[in-house]
């Protein structure tokens, strides 16, 4: 089994996935109509089909995503020391988003 593990994760270190989801443009991704359109048409779906879940769920998608670039998180290591002060509100701001989510999946009936 970590045979077919290693196999995996190999092929995602030479197709530097890691690397290119670093590296992401977000403002170039979002004035890039390849992407945007397809993404507007999207959330005019979602919306007109009133899929409210599914629009809560990629609005915490780009949120994290948004979040994880900010210079907060770029900040929460210093040299080789974890700022504590720093990491207690990422990890209660995860555990309420974790808590939305679960809400939204098992909590309600649709």
């Amino acid at each position: 089994m970590s045979e077919f593990f290693g196999k995996i994760m190999a092929f995602v270190e030479s197709t530097k996935l890691i690397d290119q989801i670093a590296e992401v443009d977000y403002v170039g991704l979002f004035t890039n109509p390849w992407f945007l359109v397809p993404f507007i048409a999207l959330v005019v779906y979602l919306i007109w089909k009133q899929r409210w879940r599914d629009m809560i769920f990629i609005a915490i998608f780009l949120g994290v995503w948004w979040a994880s670039g900010t210079q907060y998180m770029q900040t929460l290591v210093v040299g080789e020391e974890l700022q504590v002060s720093k990491v207690l509100p990422v990890l209660f701001g995860g555990a309420a988003i974790m808590g939305i989510v679960i809400y939204l999946l098992f909590g309600r009936s649709d």
